[in-house]
Order: C-alpha cells, then sequence, then structure tokens
C-alpha cells in the first residue's frame, strides 16, 4: 500500500487498533502525529494530548500541531460501560468536531477514515434520525440533540451508527472539499484491552457466539490493514463509503445464518 511520504494524524494511537495503524504506517514510510489520552510507544514525530470529549481540547491540540496532512484516520473510541453521554461524545460528537476542523488541513486528494463498529448495523433502521442529528451542526447542538435523544440500546452501538451514517452521508460533500475522500472501517469483536468492556455492555455470551462461529477475535493487526488501505494512495476512489472488517459475521447475520443479538 502506498503511503510513502504521506503526513498523517491518528487518533488513538496509544493502544490497540490505533497503534497497529500507527506502526503500518510508519513501516510504509509516512510520518505520524499522534492524538491520544495517552504518549504512544510506536514511534511517531509528535505526539499531542487530547480530550475527544472536550472541543476546546480539541482545538487546543489542533492548534499544538503545525502544517496540513494528507489522512486523518479517527481509530480512538470508548466502550459502552461507561456513560452514555460520555461515550456519544467521544465516538461521535469528538470525532465530528476533529473531521470538520481538519477540512482546511487536509491536503488535495487528502483522506479521511474512521472507525466505526459492526455493532451500529442497525443504522438504516434510523435513518431520519441521523439526518436530524446532522443538522445540528456544533457540539454543543449535538450534546443537546443526544439528551433529547437518548439510545433505543447500547449507547456505543448507538455512537458507531451515526459514525457509520456521517460517513455515507459526506462522501459528496467532502469531495467537494479540496477533492477530499471519507470511509470507515468497521470491526467486530477485536483483542484489545477494553474487549472486556464490549463483553460486559454488549453480553459475553454474543461475543462468545460471534467468536465460536469465527474461530477466534480478530486482532488489531486485523484490521489496522483496511485502515492504512483506506488511508493509502491506492483507494483514492473509494469514497463515502464502509469497509467490514469482521471475518464473515455480517454476512452470516444479513443472511440470517445466524440470528441478530437482542437488546442491541
Amino acid at each position: 500500500m502506498d503511503v510513502q511520504g504521506l503526513r498523517c494524524l491518528v487518533t488513538g494511537s496509544a493502544s490497540g487498533i490505533g497503534d497497529a495503524v500507527v506502526r503500518q504506517l510508519t513501516a510504509g514510510g509516512a510520518e505520524v502525529v499522534s492524538l491520544d489520552r495517552n504518549k504512544p510507544t510506536a514511534d511517531v514525530s509528535q505526539h499531542v494530548e487530547v480530550d475527544l470529549a472536550d472541543p476546546a481540547s480539541i482545538d487546543s491540540a489542533l492548534a499544538q500541531i503545525e502544517g496540513d496532512f494528507d489522512v486523518l484516520a479517527n481509530v480512538a473510541g470508548i466502550p459502552g460501560t461507561l456513560p452514555g453521554d460520555l461515550v456519544f461524545k467521544v465516538n461521535f460528537l469528538g470525532m465530528r468536531h476533529l473531521v470538520e476542523s481538519m477540512f482546511t488541513r487536509l491536503r488535495t486528494g487528502g483522506s479521511i477514515v474512521l472507525v466505526s463498529s459492526t455493532a451500529g448495523f442497525q443504522w438504516a433502521e434510523r435513518t431520519e434520525l441521523y439526518k436530524d442529528l446532522l443538522g445540528h451542526v456544533s457540539f454543543d447542538e449535538g450534546v443537546a440533540w443526544y439528551a433529547e435523544h437518548p439510545p433505543p440500546g447500547n449507547a456505543y452501538n448507538y455512537s458507531k451508527e451515526a459514525a457509520t451514517f456521517y460517513t455515507l452521508a459526506m462522501g459528496g460533500a467532502v469531495r467537494d472539499i479540496n477533492e477530499l475522500r471519507i470511509n470507515a472501517v468497521l470491526p467486530g469483536p477485536v483483542e484489545t484491552p477494553i474487549l472486556v468492556d464490549f463483553e460486559a455492555s454488549m453480553g459475553k455470551d454474543t461475543l462468545d457466539g460471534v467468536r465460536n462461529f469465527l474461530g477466534r477475535h480478530a486482532t488489531a493487526e486485523d484490521i489496522a490493514p483496511a485502515i492504512v488501505f483506506l488511508a493509502s494512495r491506492d483507494s483514492r476512489w473509494i469514497n463515502g463509503t464502509t469497509v467490514v472488517a469482521d471475518g464473515g459475521i455480517s454476512g452470516a447475520l444479513l443472511t440470517g445464518l445466524v440470528p441478530p443479538p437482542e437488546d442491541f
């Protein structure tokens, strides 16, 4: 994958999928600037601490970083075991604030990659809801919208439905902004330090069922190449879409080979 010389801003770079993305980008000759609450162990050119639940923190972090970028990879996220409003702030509202703050700092043909989740598989059932959400353009408006539209189930799934819908809806808009692209990678369960939180919020039996069907959960190294591909020059005509990286469980759900999880 051609990432040689690309300048990349990566969130969630200190652990899990984000760490694997940083290592694969730098191995391919890209420069990486890190945004995370914690300092990464991978080799980056600059690290800036950020709280994605706070738009002022995002603005402050960006002010500490000079220059333009070719890639924005939004990998950071928190699980549904945390308070629902915080989950929605980090996983959607903060992500959106960062993306839209970077529009003018991404070079011609730049790539925006979001990490959503197969847990947001019900987004199509709530399209009118998410159209309404996108009309609430500021962070504070989004916070108020969430308070008025509490999730029907797990706040994590809700946030990822919104992230997936945002990706699909924004392809044309970002194309008009310096020929940018936006795409999302949708992993299934991944063996990262927060897997235990997902077991608690989604049900260990549900996730064990996925693992039994596939033979194992994904590793961070399984998911990172999809993100790096969408960041690369090789994916230059892929825009406004999603790449499912879940070992095949979504296909089994869609075709009825396995039943959908309850209370999602």
